[in-house]
């Protein structure tokens, strides 16, 4: 991963503008360099991350109205290109995707032979939120930052190139100012983009956040920002932080939980929740997995398959005869407290960062923020 600046951009924080014609040539220079351009699109009633090849894929003029429990595509009354929230998936599933082969074993004349996958290309993600890319940088300090660094992660991660972009349509599900990763971009970017759409132009101010950001800018036609557009870009920032449709207090959360493992609001969100375990799959930072081996029926080719796993399945917590959280009520209280808690522990972080995407696609709209300031209320009373 090339060297950010701890603003997130260069030490001289260079911006340039370019059009929509610039855009396509940044899309195309990524694939001229190699790397496999992923990005925002429409397919399935839904915007999700798939592989782009020009701006034409890019899900132009929709935006997604978003509430506990629901989700629709709406159209929007401009052209603009990233003028939506976030989907239902995260880039988790390029860089720690749902199925990953960890290594396969043969039997040869010669004994065992282990062989590890290859990753074959490296991802450019287009399109990047701030709350996405504080995802990104939990799953590192998962992944990277420990003793052991998990090599399949790193050899998807190390070489991905970033195009990141300032969040100005929130959903009313997105509280990522209350966990401080949103709507501006923070570090980790190569490249990060602001939409203008205006009355007699469509263009993005683009902040150079890399020097492999600025080489790959160097063959796209660029200008200079007129003297407005820095603040015009601020502008749309500030107006998506000012339209945030949740908050949360974090104010010392990781105690509160603490004191409150009993309280009943744990029986109540236990009689709606479904323990269906989607919160963990559309979650960008949850990293619960489970590993299985395969066969051949000669017993001559085995492979380790590493899945997508959650703390909402039975099975996960089971030890010896039984598992140790056997109710939906104890798993949906592990779930929440070592998101919101004993994260910090692991990790120095929360493990939300306010994208709200477990509100959205929670089939009954159960809502972390509400279930957290229903305890903190409580709590307050007495």
């Amino acid at each position: 991963m090339d060297e950010v600046q701890p603003d997130g951009g260069s030490s001289e924080a260079t911006k340039v503008l370019i059009d929509r014609t610039g855009l396509d040539q940044l899309i195309a220079a990524l694939g001229a360099n190699g790397y496999l351009v992923v990005g925002p699109t429409v397919r399935d009633s839904a915007i999700v991350y798939d592989e782009i090849g020009s701006v034409a894929d890019l899900p132009e003029g929709w935006t997604d109205e978003q509430d506990g429990g629901h989700y629709r595509l709406q159209r929007r009354l401009d052209d603009a290109l990233f003028g939506y929230a976030v989907g239902p998936q995260s880039w988790k599933q390029f860089l720690f995707p749902p199925r990953n082969l960890l290594f396969s074993a043969s039997r040869t004349a010669e004994g065992v032979r282990l062989n590890e996958p290859d990753v074959e290309f490296p991802y450019a993600f287009v399109g990047v939120r701030g709350c996405e890319l504080a995802a990104i940088d939990i799953q590192d300090r998962v992944f990277l930052g420990g003793a052991y660094r998990d090599r399949s992660y790193a050899a998807r991660r190390e070489p991905a190139f970033i195009v990141a972009v300032n969040c100005g349509t929130p959903a009313h599900t997105c509280f990522c100012v209350s966990m401080g990763t949103g709507p501006r971009v923070g570090p980790g970017f190569d490249l990060a983009l602001t939409e203008l759409v205006e009355a007699h132009r469509h263009v993005f101010l683009v902040e150079v956040g890399t020097d492999r950001g600025a080489q790959i800018l160097s063959s796209v036609s660029t200008s200079q920002p007129a003297p407005g557009d820095p603040q015009a870009a601020d502008a749309v920032v500030e107006g998506a932080a000012a339209q945030m449709g949740r908050q949360m207090d974090t104010t010392g959360i990781k105690q509160l939980l603490e004191r409150n493992m009993e309280h009943p609001r744990w029986d109540d969100v236990a009689e709606r929740c479904l323990a269906c375990g989607n919160c963990t799959m559309v979650c960008p930072t949850c990293f619960c997995s489970s590993v299985e081996d395969v066969t051949d029926l000669a017993g001559d080719n085995a492979q380790r398959w590493r899945r997508w796993d959650s703390c909402f399945t039975l099975d996960f917590s089971h030890v010896g005869e039984s598992s140790t959280r056997s109710s939906t009520k104890s798993r949906y209280r592990q779930w929440m407290t070592h998101k919101l808690g004993t994260w910090i522990d692991q990790f120095d972080t929360s493990g939300c960062v306010g994208c709200g995407r477990c509100i959205t696609w929670c089939p009954v709209g159960i809502d972390i923020t509400e279930e957290l300031a229903a305890i903190r209320s409580t709590e307050e009373q007495e």
